[in-house]
């Protein structure tokens, strides 16, 4: 089957390798607070300071960090592709628009952002973001993270069916298959017929679905897989 269209699915493994500290640090805990504690609306309303100072200190960190060789062949991928092509990646930092890959959809929200809970306005954001900051939009004192907290819906699921459902190729990169829904993409990407791969240092949880899996560094794998599927365009 000739592929024209490819949704490509990125996750934690893909920056791990640029320096990017997973979500879950060593024993899941973030200054003694589970992770859960601090990434959940409830936690936000209960303890603004400590959830803001976490989101404050995984910003900061982005400045020492730089896009690997796996998100450059992303990029490269992007400008090169004739076909549908939708990176949709779980990871909230930037390197995939620094290494200058535009066909990208943040499912979990972005670091460089600010949401205002009142009236939806997004507003671009570098720096510290301290709690009850206003909105310029709508003047109300309600800016929080632009990150899908536990127990939210992803961002733009619609769009993504969309992209599932008329996919030839689904392409899975450094992720666990152990978070939803994202973990069970490959199962639509299947139900509509489309060859699944996954390129991961470890087998995912759901590596058993797809008909292929490869093992190794995404900054390995990744180039040596886009410069094939280029080659058989």
């Amino acid at each position: 089957m000739a592929i024209e269209n490819i949704l490509v699915l990125t996750g934690a493994g893909i920056s791990a390798e640029s320096g990017v500290a997973t979500f879950r640090g060593p024993g899941g805990l973030w200054e003694g607070h589970r992770v859960e504690d601090v990434c959940t609306p409830e936690a936000l309303a209960r303890d603004p300071d400590t959830v803001h100072r976490f989101y404050d200190a995984r910003r900061a960190a982005l400045a020492g960090v730089e896009p690997n060789a796996a998100h450059r062949a992303l990029a490269r991928l992007d400008d090169e592709w004739p076909g549908e092509l939708l990176i949709v990646t779980q990871n909230v930092d930037d390197l995939h628009e620094r290494a200058g890959a535009t066909r990208l959809l943040h499912m979990h929200g972005e670091l460089l952002s600010a949401l205002c809970a009142g009236c939806g306005k997004k507003h671009i954001w570098r720096k510290s973001l301290p709690p009850m900051a206003e909105c310029s939009a709508c003047g109300q004192a309600m800016l929080r993270p632009d990150i899908v907290f536990f127990g939210e819906i992803p961002r733009e699921m619609e769009r993504i069916e969309a992209a599932l459902s008329a996919c030839d190729l689904f392409v899975s990169i450094g992720t666990s298959g152990a978070v939803y829904p994202a973990a069970g993409f490959v199962r639509t990407a299947r139900h509509y017929d489309a060859r699944t791969l996954e390129l991961n240092l470890d087998p995912s949880e759901g590596s058993f679905l797809f008909d292929e899996s490869r093992m190794g560094p995404a900054g390995a794998l990744v180039p040596t897989w886009v410069d094939a599927v280029l080659e058989e365009r």
